[in-house]
């Protein structure tokens, strides 16, 4: 997997907001004092958190000038020496935190403590920004940072600038690394809707359970069960013959032609007249077509 552009960036943007910083915090020039009486007009005096330099025309330079107006114990340069003390030690955390969250030698970061690393980070270019924009804001009052009095000018000087880009730096840095929690937040939400719910969700509508009947199956699918074919029950008992339902009726005898009146009676087929019996039947009852 590529590493995420924004846990580029906050690697990036949070070394080099560090390397300000350190800067910012060691060099001393957070003001510049010019224009002193009874000293040459190139004189500068650079004060910063831990010491003053006394420069000349850019080729001398002395360091670990005295106090003499109590400056170091201005309560804007306490308490930058301590904010600024704190944010170092929060940045180095962070970019530890990063360095193991990113990882950009394994396939997959670890985003949780990546943007762990990215909060740490954003609250250290905080601590830095405050004591930087606090001494700046008291930077001409020589009531609270005590400076000689007038024809004396004071300025912003370098390390000022360090100290407001490196917490810039820093705070991008953070905010891009703490990005890193998106894919995170996104997993996670997707196995909450993915995880089934605690307890069956009740209805809003009332309903009736109604048992019906159940239907009349094929004898393929009634008597199948295990695996195997079972006969019906009614197939090891033998079969009752159905009852007859009715009556029974006469049967009607089978036609023939009858004649009650004796036609032949007095014919005289005994007479010599008579056709033979060869050619009429003597003894039949029933009439000849001749005959009638």
């Amino acid at each position: 997997m590529r590493t995420p552009v924004v846990m580029t960036l906050g690697m990036v943007f949070a070394p080099c907001g560090l390397l300000l910083n350190l800067t910012c915090t060691l060099a001393p020039g957070w003001r510049l004092v010019k224009g002193f009486l009874n000293q040459p007009v190139d004189v500068e005096l650079y004060q910063g958190l831990w010491d003053m330099c006394r420069e000349q025309s850019s080729r001398e330079r002395e360091c670990g000038q005295t106090d003499q107006w109590g400056y170091f114990e201005a309560q804007p340069v306490l308490v930058a020496r301590a904010l600024m003390v704190t944010s170092l030690a929060a940045t180095v955390l962070g970019l530890l935190l990063a360095s193991l969250g990113v990882r950009c030698w394994q396939d997959e970061p670890n985003f949780v403590l990546a943007g762990l690393s990215g909060v740490v980070l954003f609250v250290a270019g905080l601590l830095s920004l405050i004591p930087v924009s606090w001494y700046n804001h008291f930077l001409g009052d020589r009531d609270v940072l005590p400076a000689p009095a007038s024809p004396v000018t004071v300025q912003v000087s370098y390390s000022l600038v360090l100290g407001y880009l490196g917490s810039c730096l820093l705070l991008l840095g953070g905010f891009s690394l703490a990005l890193s929690f998106a894919p995170w937040c996104e997993e996670r939400c997707r196995r909450r809707r993915k995880a089934p719910s605690a307890g069956p969700r009740r209805s809003s509508v009332s309903t009736i359970q109604v048992e019906w009947p159940e239907p009349d199956l094929a004898p393929a699918i009634k008597y199948y069960s295990d695996g195997q074919h079972r006969p019906p029950p009614a197939q090891h008992q033998k079969p009752k013959p159905k009852p007859k339902v009715g009556f029974p009726m006469p049967r009607p005898r089978p036609k023939a032609y009858t004649n009650s009146v004796d036609v032949l009676d007095g014919e005289g087929w005994e007479s010599q007249d008579a056709p033979s019996c060869s050619t009429h039947p003597c003894d039949s009852s029933l009439p000849c077509d001749s005959d009638l």
